[in-house]
């Protein structure tokens, strides 16, 4: 719901898997939200991270480890590219 400004109002906006773009409702209590840090040539962490959300299908099935790994490879080609 929006007010007249154009602003939310809502107070729960439901997040959707990174992985497989479910939705991730308020029950389920399997999820997880995970921030990975960029870091630059030399190592150091930039202040600045993506954020990744799994839903509790993907971690019961055991595909979290490999879904991460493969979403952060494609992040970290799209950050090389800009």
């Amino acid at each position: 719901m929006q007010n007249e400004e154009g602003q939310n109002m809502d107070l729960y906006i439901p997040r959707k898997c990174s992985a497989t773009n479910r939705l991730i409702t308020s029950k389920d209590h399997a999820s997880v939200q995970i921030n990975i840090g960029h870091l630059d040539a030399s190592g150091r962490y930039t202040g600045q991270f993506t954020t990744f959300a799994l839903c509790g299908f993907v971690r019961a099935q055991g595909d979290a480890d490999s879904a991460v790994d493969r979403l952060w490879q494609k992040k970290k080609t799209e950050l090389r590219q800009q």
